[in-house]
């Protein structure tokens, strides 16, 4: 079999890339043998240079510093992107024609993946930018498929969950026990199944103890990209 190809992941924040990185091995060595992967390159600028564009809704910087790591990625070899985080997929639409390298995106794959099971409703958790944005909303809809969010203030808290606590490597009872009521809230309004729409949420929410079936977007996006470097996957753009 030809050798994969090179993916590039843009990074953001530390441990949603940590975990698309580490389920990148795994699906590797189950599709293509024993501690067998792609090959992989990882650019990150740090989340706070992000959240100094995002925080200004100037998410032309965002796109800037999302542009500068693919431009890196390329000239290391990379074959195909992709981003392990769903905010920043917001700033996709304004670099996808100027990137040196085509791009996976990660609402496509979840959308895909909700409709091969046959999801028809599906809740959105994430940060207050993805649950309040056009990134799911866009490709939901391309999908046919519905889509509902939680309440203002639990997004407001779900987002502050987030920040100062997921990203940092911080995992509480508290907040799992806040999750799972919100999807279940999500669940009383006819959702078959939950976006874990930030990419460390999956750390804190396991299949298990969610009250909804999940789509996983980290690694969701993670298996995509095996299967596409081993051209198991479908056209990127």
């Amino acid at each position: 079999m030809a050798r994969p190809r090179h993916i590039g992941i843009v990074a953001c924040s530390t441990e949603g890339a940590a975990l698309c990185y580490r389920t990148i091995s795994l699906v590797g060595a189950e599709l293509l043998g024993r501690h067998a992967h792609p090959e992989v390159s990882l650019h990150s600028y740090p989340l706070s240079d992000y959240m100094d564009w995002i925080r200004r809704d100037r998410w032309d910087g965002v796109a800037g510093l999302m542009l500068s790591s693919a431009e890196k990625l390329a000239r290391g070899g990379a074959d195909f992107l992709i981003c392990p985080d769903n905010t920043c997929h917001i700033a996709l639409p304004q670099i996808r024609d100027r990137s040196p390298l085509p791009w996976l995106h990660i609402g496509e794959v979840v959308a895909a993946e909700a409709r091969r099971l046959g999801y028809r409703r599906l809740g959105i958790t994430g940060t207050k930018y993805t649950m309040e944005g056009p990134v799911y909303p866009e490709v939901l809809g391309a999908a046919d498929l519905e889509h509902r969010v939680p309440g203002a203030e639990a997004r407001e808290r779900i987002d502050r969950i987030i920040f100062d606590e997921l990203v940092n490597g911080r995992f509480t009872d508290e907040s799992l026990r806040f999750f799972q009521q919100e999807i279940a809230a999500l669940r009383e309004q006819s959702c078959d199944a939950v976006i874990l729409g930030c990419t460390e949420i999956p750390l804190l929410v396991p299949p298990e103890a969610s009250p909804l079936p999940t789509l996983d977007s980290t690694r969701l996006l993670a298996r995509a990209a095996v299967e596409h470097a081993m051209d198991g996957g479908g056209p990127v753009g």
